[in-house]
């Protein structure tokens, strides 16, 4: 069996350098995309056992990344002259916060960081998280037998990501900053990672001139849809942003600083972040979510494209910070639940499914991936936040009207909560 499996693995990264024989004089790096490839491919395979934070599979990983880390030439910037930062949390049943008491379970978990130092006065960050799901017992969307949760795209995309910038970065030789890159653990935690980085680093924090994250870039659609997150963060984003030109994807600028990754961290610091995202899909957080779905050229385009945006940043000096409006970001209490995946890709009015949900009311009611619901019950829902605020206002056994588009058509379905 292991045979035919290392054969498949030979084969696909053998297509893949075919295909990319094709000269990028752009950018530093020779065949991205087989680089690419293989972190992806090496990171999701089931011997990693879903790299969950504590266990043998996330001890695999992180050995994996501190080795490419050493054969890029990053110097080692954690711990005792290593690549390792260690950080414990004690697990609770609230698994965004903290177990106080001497009750919760100890869990240990490992940051990597890999410095290139250019006795700049300023540090770039960046990273991406490199912990995921094992074998679903938390926070999985699956329903059957226990299985590894892989993450090809979530977010061993973003982590290959990461060593694609490490390595053009230090061979074209950027010189105007530091660059510090961190691969975090803990993120499907709660970000326990980048948290213990922020508060506990050495660096003075008013010296990191801004942070860059990549969490799920892997799955780019036939939309070549990318956002962009925390363009309000500092003034001199937009421009950048606005000023390089690409016709292998479109754009998609989000203003806030804040979001369920580990640019929250940084921006929470009041440091400047970049967050790039090319959507959720129906894998997401399923044993599916595998290397054979990864789209490598649309990866290769968002990490050239990211190196772009790191390019022209390295001549603007000093980046000055702007905190943003977050309301899509406040913690609210829903009293239900519609059993949908919103499409946070959609830009146009009202809120489009990317996936529902079996056995919730949405897929009870008969909608659709690919509905764009426009109002519940007497509520106008023109976008995310007027969607989550009328889940706070609704409640269990309430039935209301829910209007949507289909297919270019406006149609209603009754929806019990």
């Amino acid at each position: 069996m292991k045979s035919h499996i290392y054969l498949f693995y030979y084969i696909i990264i053998f297509q893949l350098l075919m295909v990319s024989c094709s000269p990028k004089v752009s950018y530093p790096i020779q065949l991205p995309k087989q680089n690419i490839a293989v972190d992806i491919i090496t990171l999701s395979s089931d011997d990693m056992e879903g790299r969950e934070i504590g266990t043998e599979g996330e001890r695999k990983a992180s050995e994996y990344i501190s080795k490419r880390f050493a054969e890029l030439g990053l110097a080692k910037a954690g711990d005792n002259n290593s690549y390792f930062q260690t950080f414990s949390r004690k697990k609770s049943n609230n698994p965004h916060g903290e177990d106080t008491t001497s009750t919760g379970i100890t869990i240990y978990g490992k940051n990597i960081l890999g410095y290139i130092d250019n006795k700049a006065a300023n540090t770039a960050i960046i990273g991406a998280h490199y912990d995921h799901l094992g074998y679903g017992s938390e926070g999985s969307l699956y329903v059957g037998e226990k299985a590894i949760h892989n993450g090809a795209d979530d977010n061993a995309s973003g982590v290959a990501g990461v060593l694609y910038m490490a390595e053009s970065i230090k061979k074209a030789g950027l010189k105007n900053q530091n660059y510090l890159f961190i691969c975090f653990s803990g993120e499907e935690k709660g970000l326990w990672g980048s948290n213990y980085y922020v508060n506990k680093t050495s660096l003075d924090k008013s010296k990191i001139n801004y942070m860059v994250n990549m969490d799920m870039i892997g799955r780019l659609n036939n939309d070549k849809k990318l956002a962009v997150s925390g363009i309000g963060t500092s003034p001199v984003f937009e421009s950048v942003i606005d000023g390089i030109k690409t016709s292998k994807l479109s754009i998609k600028k989000e203003l806030s600083g804040m979001g369920p990754s580990d640019h929250a961290s940084f921006y929470n610091a009041g440091i400047p972040v970049l967050a790039f995202f090319t959507g959720q899909h129906s894998d997401y957080h399923k044993p599916t979510d595998d290397h054979q779905n990864i789209n490598y050229t649309g990866i290769t385009d968002v990490v050239e494209y990211i190196y772009t945006v790191v390019n022209t940043l390295e001549n603007k000096g000093k980046l000055p910070f702007t905190k943003t409006k977050d309301e899509a970001q406040t913690r609210v209490a829903f009293n239900v639940t519609l059993g949908v995946m919103p499409d946070y890709l959609y830009d146009g009015k009202g809120l489009k499914l990317d996936g529902v949900r079996d056995g919730k009311p949405a897929n009870l009611a008969g909608l659709e991936k690919g509905d764009i619901i426009i109002k519940m019950g007497e509520k106008d829902i023109p976008d995310m936040q007027a969607y989550m605020k009328c889940l706070t206002e609704l409640k269990a056994g309430q039935t209301v009207d829910v209007v949507f588009i289909r297919n270019g058509k406006e149609m209603v379905k009754k929806v019990t909560f």
